[in-house]
C-alpha cells in the first residue's frame, strides 16, 4: 500500500477527479462567478500560509550554502527556462499546451516534496529547506516576470494582458501581499501554523482543488476537451519525462563540477528538479484568463506527478547507497 502512495500520489488523484467534475459538471452563468470570487479568496488565503510557515530561523541557518542555493536558483530560473523556450518549437503540440509547458518550466521548485526526497536519500536537509523556500519566495516575483517576457514573446503576443495594470494589482494584491502579511504575523500566529501543519496543509489543497475546478470549468465551456487528443497528451507526457531527465542529468553533473559533498549534490539535484504544483495554479489563477488556465495547467499537472514517480525511486537509491557507504 506505502508504493502505491508512492506511485499513485492521492492529492494528484484529487485533483484529477476535479478536472472530471469540470469536464462533465462545468461551473457555468453565476455559478462559475462564485466558484471564481471563491479561487481568488484561496489564492489570498494560500500565499498568506505560505508566508506564515516560512521560518526566518531556518533561512539564516542555511544560507551559508551559498554556492549551493545559486547553482540551485539558476537550474530552476534559467536551465529550466531555456528548455521551455525550446518546446515551443514542437508544433506537434497545441499551442495552448505549449504554453502550459513554458509556464511549467517559469515555476519555483517545491517545498515539501524536495524536502521530503531529500530526507529519505539522506541529503542535506537543512540545506534543503533553504533552497526550496529561497525558490518559492523568489518565484513570486521572478514567474510572473519571465511569463510577462517570454510567454508574452513566444506565444505570439497572446498574453499581452499580462502586462496590464490589472495583472500587477493581481500579483500584488493576491501573491506578495498576502505572503508578507503571512510572514509578519508569524511571530504571533507562528506556533498555531507549526501546532497545525496537517490541517492547514489541507486547507492548502482543498483551495487548489478548488482554483484548478475554476479553471478546467471555464476551460471546457471554451471547448477544451474538442481541441486536444490523445496523441497530444502522450506527447506531452513525453515531452514531460525527457525535460525532467535532462535536468536530473544536469543537476548531478553540476553538483559534481562545484565540488559538492554528497549530501548537498543531493539537495542540488531534487530541489533542482522540482516544478510547484501548489505555487503553480494559483500563480495561474491569477495571471491568466479562466478559461486559457486550464490548458496551461496541465503539463503541470502531469509533470508533478513524473517528477514524484521518478524522484521517488531514485532517492531510494541514494539511500540504499548511503547505507552501503555507512556500513
Amino acid at each position: 500500500m506505502s508504493r502505491l502512495r508512492e506511485i499513485a500520489d492521492p492529492f494528484l488523484l484529487l485533483l484529477i477527479a476535479m478536472v472530471a467534475l469540470a469536464s462533465f459538471l462545468p461551473a457555468r452563468g453565476e455559478e462559475a462567478h462564485i466558484v471564481g470570487i471563491a479561487a481568488d479568496a484561496g489564492i489570498v488565503l494560500l500565499f498568506f500560509l505560505h508566508g506564515a510557515k516560512l521560518s526566518r530561523d531556518a533561512i539564516w541557518s542555511g544560507a551559508k550554502a551559498w554556492k549551493l542555493h545559486l547553482a540551485t536558483l539558476g537550474t530552476t530560473f534559467a536551465l529550466f527556462p531555456l528548455i521551455g523556450l525550446a518546446t515551443q518549437q514542437v508544433e506537434a503540440i497545441p499551442t495552448p499546451m505549449r504554453a502550459g509547458l513554458l509556464f511549467l518550466t517559469l515555476l519555483p521548485s517545491t517545498v515539501q516534496s524536495s524536502i521530503a526526497f531529500t530526507s529519505i536519500a539522506r541529503g542535506n536537509v537543512a540545506a534543503a529547506v533553504v533552497s526550496a523556500s529561497f525558490s518559492n519566495l523568489l518565484g513570486i516575483v521572478l514567474t510572473p516576470l519571465l511569463v510577462a517576457l517570454l510567454m508574452q514573446k513566444n506565444m505570439g503576443g497572446g498574453t499581452g494582458s499580462l502586462i496590464s495594470l490589472s495583472a500587477v494589482e493581481g500579483i500584488v494584491l493576491q501573491l506578495l501581499l498576502p505572503f508578507l502579511l503571512g510572514h509578519l504575523a508569524r511571530p504571533w500566529i507562528g506556533g498555531f501554523v507549526e501546532r497545525h501543519r496537517a490541517m492547514l496543509g489541507r486547507v492548502d489543497r482543498a483551495s487548489i482543488l478548488l482554483i484548478v475546478y475554476s479553471a478546467f470549468s471555464a476551460a471546457v465551456v471554451e471547448g477544451l476537451w474538442h481541441k486536444v487528443s490523445r496523441g497530444e497528451l502522450l506527447l506531452l507526457a513525453l515531452l514531460s519525462i525527457a525535460i525532467l531527465i535532462v535536468v536530473l542529468l544536469f543537476t548531478w553533473g553540476l553538483g559534481r563540477v562545484l565540488g559538492l559533498s554528497r549530501e548537498d549534490a543531493v539537495v542540488l539535484q531534487f530541489c533542482g528538479s522540482k516544478k510547484s504544483l501548489a505555487t503553480g495554479v494559483p500563480i495561474a489563477g491569477v495571471l491568466f484568463p479562466a478559461s486559457a488556465a486550464g490548458p496551461i495547467l496541465l503539463p503541470v499537472m502531469l509533470f508533478h506527478q513524473i517528477q514524484l514517480i521518478v524522484c521517488a525511486g531514485l532517492a531510494r537509491r541514494y539511500a540504499k547507497v548511503a547505507s552501503e557507504i555507512a556500513k
